[in-house]
């Protein structure tokens, strides 16, 4: 039975005074005296005892059996309505021309406080069987870092010599241009490969892979498909024929679902948060010198929870991964 956090008496307390002054006839006052109460607290512990036996002597709701001022059923059955139409409780409480207050605890007792994925398809979380049968492949697009960090440290105050490039209007604006780093993220084992590369065209891509090939190879996985989005470097004849070429399967994401590539996405997060963020770069140079270093401490020291909390390389199958 559970107790009120601040009860002078455990359920055998309650029935041990019960019965002293109901069975053994002792007064009111000896009974709470023994059992170290006030006489008040005895005699409603008695009397419940009288009325229904052991089962008065449980603890009940201090909630009123009524409140004149509670939501009714409908009005709320209609919060939840709005709600599961991804609206929110501000919108839901000008709508209704409720309290927010009021809109807002609703929602929290049934559990729809947060928008999440109410309304929305639930996700379809997957994991293939064996190493290499698929690898998701993305490109993250980062600033270049000359004359010092940027203003994600400095907060914007600092000015750096930037060089001019002119736009297609013929207007020049200041620039220290993009870095884009290439990422390959095993499926089974989330085994990741990174390179920093200097654009994003097909060609880049191809070289990019056939090296990721490699690196797999070395850890002892025959990669079989990759999983792109639908960049135009992905799409391009060229990379077809180059997947051909390599005896690989490439599969493209539904337009407007980057769900699908979730993993390479998960990864890409993880890796601005470990090493593109984590540290204060003087240069992209001293950033990019930094990534090898990280990759092998995601791939052979960090601990992933969907991996039973180990390692990507316990998963794989080159002889001296194992830690």
């Amino acid at each position: 039975m559970k107790l009120h956090g601040n009860a002078a008496l455990s359920w055998r307390g309650r029935r041990r005074l019960a019965e002293r002054v109901v069975v053994e006839e002792w007064t009111l006052a000896a009974a709470a005296e023994a059992a170290g109460v006030s006489v008040r607290c005895a005699r409603k512990w008695v009397g419940r005892y009288r009325v229904q036996g052991e089962l008065g002597l449980s603890d009940r709701s201090s909630a009123p059996s009524r409140v004149a001022n509670r939501t009714p059923p409908e009005r709320v059955e209609a919060i939840l309505a709005l709600r599961r139409l991804r609206m929110t409780a501000a919108e839901i409480a000008e709508l209704l021309g409720m309290a927010l207050s009021t809109v807002s605890g609703i929602l929290n007792r049934s559990g729809m406080g947060r928008l999440g994925r109410i309304g929305l398809e639930q996700p379809v979380r997957y994991e293939h069987t064996r190493p290499g049968e698929l690898v998701h492949i993305d490109i993250k697009k980062l600033g270049r870092i000359e004359g010092g960090a940027g203003k994600r440290i400095t907060g914007g105050g600092r000015r750096h010599n930037f060089h001019t490039v002119a736009g297609r209007a013929g207007r020049r604006h200041a620039t220290v241009g993009w870095e884009y780093v290439h990422i390959a993220v095993d499926d089974y084992s989330r085994l990741a490969y990174a390179e920093v590369l200097a654009d994003e065209k097909a060609t880049t891509a191809i070289a990019f892979l056939r090296r990721a090939l490699a690196y797999y190879q070395r850890h002892g996985i025959q990669v079989e498909r990759i999983l792109t989005d639908n960049g135009s470097y992905y799409r391009a004849a060229i990379h077809a024929i180059a997947c051909k070429t390599l005896g690989i399967r490439h599969s493209r994401t539904r337009p407007y679902r980057p769900q699908t590539n979730g993993k390479a996405e998960r990864f890409i997060r993880t890796l601005l948060q470990g090493w593109a963020y984590n540290a204060i770069y003087r240069s992209s140079t001293e950033r990019t010198t930094a990534l090898d270093g990280w990759l092998w401490h995601y791939n052979h020291r960090r601990r992933h929870s969907a991996l039973g909390h180990q390692p990507p390389a316990t998963r794989t199958n080159l002889l001296g991964s194992y830690i």
